[in-house]
């Protein structure tokens, strides 16, 4: 089930959006601090997130610019909640990442429409984050030692490779992918969990061409 994020200090704002979020078959965590609301984004991967910018417990202009900042929500699309008093917040709040605006008070059907409209980016989301079961042969560095591995798992977020040795958890590394009939795709990434010979690595740093060859390798494996 696709998941959403809600942040926002007024109840009857989040039971609209509740309501409409379930209709489409989405589950909701409802937040009304910014604080902790900057918390669950850098350890839970959403679909959607919504932030109220007019309120000052969530501060919303602050709090979308710590998402995009975030690995797992770096780009989930991010529906910003403002009332028309504040209006200046439109071109502030599209600079700090926001993918699109809703005026308070919100209109469940107009309401409908964005969220329907926001699932074409969710779905590319989506496709970054899945993981496909393929074994590439790969090669992992550091500033000072390398190891050759190869993949369990693979996406355009980050993958999951078996070495005969591991790096710490927390090491910033350079991986290097043999996605033949390809050149490497080469990278940068950093080591966020280690199990006896595995590593999982969350890509920080693909070039716009490679993360374009990894997406041509990937989505026929997605699709089939």
């Amino acid at each position: 089930m696709k998941s959403a994020l809600l942040i926002d200090s007024e109840p009857p704002i989040c039971e609209i959006l509740q309501e409409v979020l379930k209709s489409e078959g989405m589950q909701a965590v409802t937040l009304a601090s910014g604080s902790e609301a900057a918390d669950y984004v850098h350890a839970q991967k959403f679909d959607v997130v919504f932030v109220d910018s007019s309120s000052p417990v969530s501060d919303g202009i602050e709090l979308t610019r710590k998402i995009r900042s975030s690995g797992y929500n770096s780009r989930t699309p991010i529906v910003m909640i403002t009332t028309p008093k504040y209006k200046g917040y439109l071109t502030e709040g599209f600079q700090a990442g926001a993918s699109f605006l809703v005026y308070k008070p919100i209109d469940r059907a107009h309401l409908l429409r964005l969220v329907r409209v926001t699932q074409g980016a969710i779905e590319n989301e989506i496709r970054r984050f899945r993981r496909v079961m393929v074994k590439v042969k790969a090669l992992i560095k550091t500033a000072d030692d390398e190891v050759e591995a190869a993949t369990i798992d693979l996406s355009l977020n980050g993958a999951l490779v078996r070495a005969q040795r591991v790096f710490p958890q927390g090491s910033s590394v350079k991986i290097n992918l043999f996605l033949a009939p390809m050149q490497p795709v080469v990278g940068h990434g950093l080591v966020t969990r280690v199990n006896n010979d595995q590593m999982g690595i969350r890509f920080d740093g693909l070039s716009l061409s490679d993360s374009a060859r990894l997406q041509d390798f990937l989505l026929p494996l997605i699709a089939a």
